[in-house]
């Protein structure tokens, strides 16, 4: 059986700077895909709010909640994980980097918020606390899923790279933002690092023939259908 995937839901960005938006207009939500393969189902990026997510990924798949083995977030930026909580019973992964490297941050805030803000301090404690429920996600998953580091995001971006016999395919998170990002070759103002997204992109557009963006529909990368 080849690897296959479904858009679960179509993310959008909460301000998208390729429209001329300088301040947020909508609520922003990450793009939620399942892929099916060997005995696995993993989600990437369970991003509907909770109530919703078992509804629209029964319509989508036929299938319920509960048959979801696997969670992968390409970040673990809230946005990205919103309703992570309603897949208890399924393993949770990220990048072995965005794991350390978000704790290192949350630390670094709780500091301050410890000071200032007792509310802000409590939820990032709870966000430590989630975080700890989080493995490393291995090379693989299965023969034909493999975790692609996408470093400029944030240093442990990654997204995962299907590769079934015709055709390769990126799920990219914020690698990616949009199909609009794509054909203009730009990436995510927000990124921690410009050149690395820059590099990350180049690679993603060389590599796949149909990319998963963080917050759009698929599409198809033009160098690769030329």
């Amino acid at each position: 059986m080849s690897v296959e995937y479904s858009v679960i839901s179509i993310g959008a960005l909460s301000r998208n700077r390729l429209w001329g938006e300088s301040a947020a207009v909508r609520s922003s939500h990450a793009t939620t895909t399942a892929v099916f393969d060997e005995a696995k189902i993993i989600l990437v990026d369970p991003s509907l709010p909770a109530q919703a997510l078992g509804p629209v990924f029964n319509e989508r798949t036929g299938k319920q909640l509960a048959a979801v083995t696997d969670v992968f977030c390409t970040t673990l930026r809230p946005v990205h994980r919103r309703s992570i909580t309603a897949l208890p019973k399924a393993n949770w992964w990220a990048y072995g980097d965005e794991i350390d490297g978000y704790r290192a941050k949350l630390a670094s805030l709780l500091d301050s918020a410890e000071r200032i803000d007792p509310t802000e301090a409590a939820q990032i404690e709870a966000d430590l606390k989630l975080l700890e429920s989080f493995r490393p996600a291995p090379e693989k998953f299965t023969e034909q899923v493999t975790v692609y580091p996408m470093a400029g995001a944030s240093d442990g971006s990654a997204g995962l790279l299907l590769t079934p016999p015709t055709m390769s395919i990126v799920i990219a998170g914020d690698a990616v933002l949009t199909a609009g990002h794509v054909a203009l070759g730009q990436v995510w103002e927000g990124c921690d690092d410009r050149e690395k997204a820059l590099e990350t992109l180049r690679d993603v557009l060389e590599l796949a023939e149909v990319i998963v963006p963080g917050h759009d529909n698929l599409c198809f990368s033009p160098g690769r259908w030329v």
